[in-house]
């Protein structure tokens, strides 16, 4: 499974994180891509989660 921090996005007070992981669909074996921006300190645990 690939992960990847693709861009760190700034505010005016909230310094944001888009992170990107590739996730493969149990029905069909597919793989998709599922973006979030979210804050800097929870990008790992995002990426660790399934």
């Amino acid at each position: 499974m690939a992960k990847k921090v693709v861009a760190t996005l700034q505010t005016s007070t909230k310094k944001l994180t888009k992170a990107i992981k590739m996730v493969k669909s149990p029905k069909t074996g597919a793989y998709t891509f599922v973006e979030k921006v979210m804050n800097g300190d929870e990008v790992d645990a995002w990426l660790k989660e399934k």
